[in-house]
């Protein structure tokens, strides 16, 4: 039997909730899963305002809406990360500038940042690969000498944390002006599809409840404070139904036990594998010292990519479905033209050496950590 990268984990009460939304009747969204939901996020973890959106693609275009991205504005991204970091920003007329990982973890290179920024720069992206804190002291003292927004790409981020230089600690997503999480059935929590945006700046929040109800004023007239709604703003039709916020309820109600489990695993692998991984010169994660581990992947740095596309062959092969990640989005075939041959070593370093192992809960971790050790 294959043992696949990712299964979905449920925790058995997504239905439950989910005909609780259709006996409501009330499900095309903003109902009663949706504030549950919202209420959920911003009492736990301090975050201003929250809105839940049908992707994190759609929060992120949301971000890149309310930022009042222009066309020639430079945004910057790291190359190693998922499209939607970028194709937010571009679909708005960006430009966007990509910066290199860094040399000890995927995240962005913080220290290369500044030599980034020119005139026309009005935002950076932080990505906290496999939910691992960027250095936001880094990135926020930036945008505050150049007058920039941070739009945390807390995709993979749920229930993570950075301690800042004061010993403050924050959680990822409440950091930056706004910040875009991830519902995907890969992520730690899920609805199958979904997504949310987390506005921390006070300016942004009216906006963006108008820009979520595809650019009416909608979500103050249900609160009585204006007698009808009409059209007052650009917008899309952002927002979930009540099946996925009633799904993604029962998620977020067993968020502890999932984490506790999640982290089980991922504890599991790093010291099973810690003996195996030197003897092949492979590199396990590293946490900075900042850092929290919310346990959304386990991958690994292969030495070269040859020997990147032997493990994965040879764990097909005992029906072990490990995956690479990230191409540079800096070398795809939409950008490679408009990149000016800027070379992003570390990011093209990861998109051929990377491999994700599998991830969820109730696999089999054992056989796979097994046939891992027999990989010479």
């Amino acid at each position: 039997m294959m043992i696949p990268f990712n299964t979905p984990y449920f925790t058995g009460k997504e239905t439950d909730y989910i005909k609780d939304a259709v006996v409501r009747k009330r499900i095309s969204g903003n109902g009663y899963y949706t504030q549950k939901c919202q209420t959920f996020f911003e009492e736990n973890y301090n975050f201003l305002k929250c809105l839940l959106t049908t992707s994190c693609t759609d929060a992120l275009e949301m971000a890149a809406i309310l930022i009042d991205i222009q066309p020639g504005d430079e945004v910057i991204v790291p190359s190693y990360t998922f499209v939607s970091s970028a194709n937010a920003f571009v679909l708005r007329g960006a430009k966007i500038v990509f910066a290199d990982s860094r040399k000890d973890h995927p995240g962005i290179d913080e220290d290369k940042l500044e030599g980034l920024i020119t005139s026309k720069t009005k935002a950076i992206v932080p990505v906290h690969y496999a939910g691992v804190a960027c250095d936001m002291d880094k990135i926020m003292a930036l945008a505050d000498k150049y007058n920039l927004f941070v739009i945390e790409d807390a995709a993979q981020a749920i229930d993570s944390f950075y301690t800042g230089k004061d010993g403050v600690k924050r959680a990822l997503g409440s950091i930056g002006h706004l910040s875009a999480f991830s519902f995907h059935e890969t992520k730690n929590i899920i609805a199958g599809e979904g997504g949310m945006l987390v506005v921390n700046d006070p300016q942004f929040v009216k906006r963006a409840e108008i820009i979520w109800e595809k650019g009416t004023n909608r979500s103050a007239f249900f609160k009585g404070e204006v007698d009808k709604y009409g059209w007052v703003d650009v917008g899309s039709s952002f927002l979930p139904s009540e099946i996925i916020a009633a799904f993604l309820w029962a998620q977020l109600e067993n968020l502890v036990e999932i984490q506790y489990k999640r982290l089980e695993i991922w504890r599991t692998y790093s010291l099973e594998l810690t003996d195996w991984a030197l003897t092949q010169g492979i590199q396990l994660p590293i946490l900075p010292d900042y850092a929290t581990n919310n346990a959304h992947m386990f991958y690994i740095r292969c030495k070269s990519a040859e020997q990147r596309d032997q493990l994965i062959q040879f764990l097909k092969g005992r029906n072990i479905q490990a995956v690479f990640h990230y191409l540079s989005l800096h070398k795809s075939p939409y950008h490679k033209e408009l990149s000016n041959g800027v070379e992003l070593v570390q990011s093209d370093f990861l998109s051929e050496t990377l491999v994700r192992l599998p991830f969820y809960l109730n696999m089999d971790l054992n056989k796979v950590i097994a046939e891992l050790k027999q990989f010479n």
